[in-house]
């Protein structure tokens, strides 16, 4: 069972990794310096899709990485 949570946890790492560098676009180091007024904006479309699963992707990673320390160690 302990192997299983493993590989859900390793894969739920490796899919948010991939959403977050997806998410991060136009806010990187350089966007710290611009003057573009993007940080009130709301977000729409495949944006909000994103951002909504990334919340999803996060609470599933840490509600597994609980169950693993809790119940496995």
């Amino acid at each position: 069972m302990q192997s299983y949570l493993n590989v859900v946890q390793i894969i739920l790492s490796m899919v948010l990794i991939l959403v977050l560098l997806l998410q991060s676009k136009g806010s990187g180091f350089s966007g710290a310096f611009a003057s573009e007024s993007s940080a009130y904006r709301s977000r729409r479309g495949i944006e909000k899709t994103l951002f909504n699963f990334t919340i999803l992707l996060v609470v599933a990673f840490v509600l597994i990485s609980i169950v693993t320390v809790k119940f496995f160690s």
